[in-house]
């Protein structure tokens, strides 16, 4: 049974990193060929009352997605709301994560944002810690970094 609990576990944490990683990468992607290298200058360099806003964004950004699906579902069309609920989970974590991970410094200045940040860093460091020595982990682990030298040579292409 604890066999399976890791390897469930071990399924979720690298769906996870998978998923920030790639949409990571993807919004840095994005920055460049949209030109808005000075967005993220500007960022880096904010307050962290601004720093705060500017997380909010990418949420208030995705609302209307979420609310369509929510019309979708409530209408009993399934797929259409369950699809735009995906789109709008990988849009505003794309989205969230590149201002996150530009922001990080100040917005660990405000308490609340630190203990929530580092109780779920804690979580995620004590599950990796589980679940690394599992085949399945060290398998998608092999295949995360083949497709990323991949994806790397193709996006600097």
């Amino acid at each position: 049974m604890k066999k399976l609990l890791l390897s469930i576990l071990a399924i979720f944490l690298i769906i996870e990193e998978w998923l920030w990683d790639l949409l990571s990468a993807l919004g840095h992607y994005l920055i460049r060929q949209l030109h808005l290298e000075y967005i993220e200058r500007w960022l880096i360099q904010t307050t962290p009352p601004i720093a705060l806003l500017a997380v909010l964004v990418p949420i208030l950004l995705v609302l209307p997605i979420n609310l369509a699906a929510l019309w979708f579902l409530i209408h009993a069309q399934i797929w259409p709301g369950i699809l735009l609920e995906i789109l709008s989970k990988l849009l505003g974590t794309l989205l969230v994560a590149r201002v996150f991970a530009l922001t990080k410094p100040q917005l660990l200045t405000f308490k609340a944002i630190n203990i929530i940040y580092t109780t779920i860093s804690d979580w995620l460091h004590w599950a990796h810690q589980k679940v690394v020595d599992t085949a399945i982990y060290q398998y998608a682990k092999q295949l995360k970094d083949k497709l990323k030298l991949r994806l790397k040579a193709i996006f600097s292409a």
